[in-house]
């Protein structure tokens, strides 16, 4: 089984001035490609510090975080971007999608950073989009859609450019219970299709739906064992 993470001794030391903060201490835990893991902890545990170094937002104080066989620990700004771009598919509590844009428009977003031409964009986003149930909702701009098919869209952006890994943070935050489940039902859909997914989450409900949750603590891994709230999804 291929470990897509690899995060040995990780730990995350915050100055200001004389004063130190240990966000994480000591963080060690391999994730294989196609799994679906939960991260979990309550405010203040370290897990927002742990998805940033995940998501190459920041860099470890001390040890090694390797994403897809690429040891990102070291790098610089610009390299991180780079690791963003091609390795990471971001999905928000905040949608983080351009308001005017239309669904289409806001998938596309990436690739177009990317250069990939418009022939080849279009094709990519109107797939993704009809993945996560949108096909009669692609022309719609951001405000015309709820919160939940603005996620939607978050998710179908996070896959345009097939990345290693999907990274979730709080993805359900901003939604309503009903559309929370719809929202995980994608995520387990998109799990069983082969997707590696890492998600960050403050509610054991919804960490319930992972195969996999790691607990965070203090700034330390205190669990790592099963989710169990898996049932079938339509697709």
């Amino acid at each position: 089984m291929y470990a897509i993470i690899q995060a040995t001794h990780l730990s995350k030391v915050y100055r200001t001035g004389a004063v130190e903060t240990v966000a994480l201490a000591d963080v060690s835990f391999e994730i294989n490609k196609g799994e679906f893991v939960a991260i979990m902890g309550p405010s203040g545990s370290g897990k927002s510090t742990l998805m940033h170094i995940l998501g190459a937002l920041d860099t470890p104080t001390n040890g090694e975080y390797v994403l897809d066989g690429q040891s990102v620990s070291k790098l610089n700004d610009d390299e991180l971007a780079e690791i963003r771009n091609k390795k990471i598919g971001f999905v928000f509590q905040s949608f983080n999608l351009l308001p005017r844009r239309t669904a289409l428009q806001n998938v596309m977003l990436p690739m177009t950073y990317a250069d990939i031409p418009k022939e080849g964009r279009l094709e990519k986003a109107k797939k993704y989009l009809k993945m996560v149930g949108l096909e009669d909702r692609m022309e719609h701009t951001s405000n015309q859609l709820s919160g939940g098919q603005q996620q939607r869209v978050a998710i179908a952006r996070g896959l345009a450019m097939n990345p290693a890994i999907l990274l979730a943070d709080e993805p359900t935050g901003n939604i309503a219970s009903v559309q929370a489940e719809e929202i995980m039902a994608i995520f387990q859909n998109l799990n069983e299709e082969g997707h590696t997914i890492v998600m960050i989450t403050h509610e054991l409900d919804i960490a319930k739906h992972a195969k996999r949750i790691i607990h965070i603590k203090d700034g330390k891994v205190v669990g790592d064992g099963n989710g169990h709230k898996r049932r079938k999804v339509k697709k």
